[in-house]
């Protein structure tokens, strides 16, 4: 039987680094697939002991690879200062995302399982990117093997039931 995972309603989006300026605007290193996605958020979320808790964006600017954020309630420098090294979230409804596409997060951990087979290799452990596409980092009983994110691999991603592969012979020895 088919059991649903549940996903977590926020999702890490990025992390503020440092102040800027004397009127309370953060920096934030953003963990978005690009800084304009955490710029364009509305409204972001803190986590304070195991309660989001929403704070409104009053303004945003992307400057180099970081999204410089205006906070309503973060009005000097001393209330920036205490967000620092604070992680930020989004809820996962304000993320947008193409169809068939998914986030990190949720497929962390799934099992990697032969699509013909159904063997399991493993289960997924990193996701990273070095150009040209993803790579999944499988995690299995001989150590962390590499798959690259791409059809002719990946048969499908069920995000209930596992990632399904079509490895070439050697890729799991």
């Amino acid at each position: 039987m088919e059991q649903k995972r549940t996903l977590s309603p926020y999702l890490e989006c990025g992390k503020i680094i440092n102040t800027h300026g004397v009127r309370g605007d953060v920096k934030l290193e953003s963990y978005c697939d690009a800084p304009e996605v955490l710029r364009d958020l509305l409204r972001v979320f803190l986590k304070e002991k195991n309660t989001y808790r929403e704070v409104k964006v009053l303004h945003a600017s992307v400057f180099k690879d970081f999204v410089l954020m205006s906070l309503e309630g973060v009005s000097d420098m001393d209330a920036a200062i205490a967000l620092k090294n604070k992680t930020v979230y989004a809820a996962r409804e304000d993320l947008p995302i193409e169809e068939g596409a998914y986030f990190i997060v949720d497929l962390i951990g799934l099992p990697v399982i032969d699509a013909d087979s159904g063997k399991t290799y493993g289960t997924l452990a990193d996701v990273s990117n070095l150009g040209a596409s993803d790579i999944y980092s499988v995690s299995t009983e001989k150590g962390i093997r590499m798959i690259p994110a791409v059809d002719e691999f990946i048969d499908r991603v069920d995000i209930d039931n596992g990632i399904f592969v079509r490895p070439i012979e050697g890729m799991f020895d």
